[in-house]
């Protein structure tokens, strides 16, 4: 396998620590990586069209861009088993709704503007059940970490925060943070219940440049395949970057983000515009 130049980006201090341990382990397994950091996805997308750099660890968004930026010739490597099969709920306090229709008229709470989980597919959820964007509701939108693609859970927080305060009358979150926040006593469950739920869809993925050569992914794959949760070393990393193994990537996960961003007229080339 080549050196391959690997787009991340930084949204928080952790992801270079990340990437120096795991820069440190391709090495171990006879192989080199070199870690290129960005301060948003634009522009980590730019880099990989232009040929800067050979893969980018993508959020959902940011794979839907480069598909359709490099017109569907992008090769997809592997992904978190993580960011398999995940929901946003629309949660709301209890016995306020008894379904996604009682919130017409309604003022609802997203994450930033280009969170793919705290906003797009809720807005595209929203049309599946009858409402329309910037007719059927009100939106507050909590813009914390633009450009992020809602890796950083600011914004998606606030929202949650915002509902518990009455400033909104409902708010969506994804599925792990819905949790880590039960558990740890920002919701609680005897106040809140899930109104309604996004249909499936998968999160981050490693996207390659058209021109990549398959050996050399399948390799990159394979060396990552290889961590082992039960190894300390690797747990380390594994549980920094929030899984506990490795996966094949897959297209049919990011039909969500893709129909969501068709319903908004082609959100991604617009907000693009806007950077």
């Amino acid at each position: 396998m080549k050196k391959l130049k690997v787009g991340a980006v930084i949204y928080d201090p952790k992801v270079t620590v990340i990437w120096d341990l795991i820069e440190k382990y391709f090495k171990e397994q006879g192989s080199e990586i070199e870690a290129v950091f960005f301060k948003d996805y634009k522009l980590q997308v730019d880099a990989l069209v232009a040929g800067d750099i050979d893969v980018a660890w993508n959020s959902p968004l940011a794979n839907l861009d480069a598909r359709l930026r490099l017109e569907g010739a992008e090769k997809n490597g592997c992904m978190r088993d993580t960011d398999r099969d995940l929901e946003t709920y629309l949660v709301a306090k209890k016995g306020r709704f008894n379904g996604v229709s009682d919130l017409k008229g309604k003022k609802i709470g997203f994450g930033a503007t280009d969170s793919p989980q705290a906003r797009l597919i809720p807005i595209y959820f929203l049309h599946q059940n009858g409402l329309e964007y910037q007719r059927d509701y009100d939106e507050e939108r909590f813009e914390i970490g633009v450009g992020l693609h809602g890796d950083h859970v600011g914004g998606e927080l606030d929202s949650v925060k915002a509902m518990m305060n009455d400033e909104v009358d409902a708010s969506f979150t994804l599925i792990s943070n819905y949790e880590a926040w039960i558990k740890d006593g920002t919701l609680d469950e005897n106040e809140v219940e899930i109104v309604g739920k996004t249909d499936k869809f998968d999160h981050c993925i490693f996207t390659f440049r058209p021109d990549a050569d398959d050996n050399d992914i399948k390799e990159f794959d394979e060396i990552l395949f290889k961590m082992d949760y039960n190894n300390p070393d690797h747990k380390e990393i594994l549980d920094l970057e929030g899984l506990k193994e490795w996966v094949p990537g897959r297209r049919d996960g990011f039909e969500q983000i893709t129909k969501a961003n068709e319903y908004l007229d082609n959100f991604i080339e617009r907000f693009n515009s806007e950077q």
